[in-house]
Parts: structure tokens; sequence; C-alpha cells
């Protein structure tokens, strides 16, 4: 088996969700390249389904996009020895303003695998209990309950593109409907 061996990595810059990095590589045929590398914490998300059936669904803008998206709640997690199922639940309140005691794992996903390392464990909330939205101040969130089947086709349309959501609705009606 070849070897890819970092010789070094180094802190270009650090934000308050990601540090970028440059690394240093040799790849197995002895030349050494420069790559750059996106650290991350880690996140949660969640798929809230309702008693009818129903997806809770969260529209908020996105500033990389430029544009409003439509997505599952989820968020990034408070240091990275925070549980997952920790996040979820508390995501699932902010940006929904519902709570859940029955959150169940669905799936872990890699976002960007080519230049980040972001994780992202996807959860199920039923039996759903109304509570209030803890939204932060930049944060400006519509929440929308939507069939599975119309979000399905809302991911062939090529309307429902986030790779979090897109995996998580598929794997979700895969498992549960």
């Amino acid at each position: 088996m070849q070897e890819w061996k970092r010789l070094k990595r180094e802190l270009v810059y650090e934000g308050s969700i990601i540090k970028y990095y440059r690394d240093t590589v040799q790849v197995p045929n002895g030349n050494v390249v420069e790559w750059d590398f996106i650290g991350h914490n880690g996140a949660a998300a969640v798929v809230p389904v309702t008693e009818d059936g129903k997806i809770l669904m969260v529209r908020q803008y996105r500033n990389a996009l430029d544009r409003m998206t439509l997505e599952i709640p989820a968020g990034g997690l408070n240091g990275a020895d925070e549980p997952t199922i920790t996040a979820a639940a508390r995501e699932l309140e902010e940006e929904t303003g519902y709570c859940s005691k029955e959150l169940s794992f669905l799936i872990s996903l890699n976002t960007t695998v080519a230049f980040c390392n972001e994780k992202i464990d996807v959860y199920v909330a039923r039996n759903l209990t109304a509570s209030h939205q803890h939204l932060d101040e930049d944060e400006f969130i519509d929440v929308v309950a939507m069939d599975v089947e119309e979000l399905t086709k809302m991911i062939y349309e090529g309307k429902l593109m986030d790779s979090k959501t897109v995996a998580a609705i598929l794997a979700y009606r895969s498992r549960y409907c």
C-alpha cells in the first residue's frame, strides 16, 4: 500500500466555527503538495416528525449561497466533546420551538470530504411538544411542515440541495416510510 504522509499543518486563520489550515503532504510518488484543510468541531441535525407524519423544516438565509434555503434543523456542537444527541435536542428547540424526549439516531455524514472534516450526526425526533424558538440575534427562521413525498420530489427536482437535508430525508424515507 502506498503511503500518504502529512509533513506539516499550519493554522492560517481561526474563525468562530472553523479553523483554516495549510497542510503540506507527501503523496505516494514522493512529491510534496500543499492542500487547504478546514477543521470543524462537528454538528448535529434532526428530522422532526409531527403527529401526522410531516417533517418540520426551517427556511433561513444562507450567506454562502446568498439565498434562502430549506433545511432540517441543525447546528454546531458547543465544543468537540458535546454529545451530538444533546446538540440535536438543543437545535430542535432553538430553531423550531419544539422539544422531544424521543430522539433516535438516523445517520452520520461528512459534508465536504475534499477539504473539511465536518461530521454531522442526524437524529429523528418524535412526540414533539410545543415550546418556543430561541433564535440568535442574527437568525431569522420560518418553520414549515412538509410531507416526505413533497420533500423527496423537491430533492429530485434540484430544489432542495443542502447535503445534510438530502441525506437525512432520503434515509428517513428509506427507514420509516
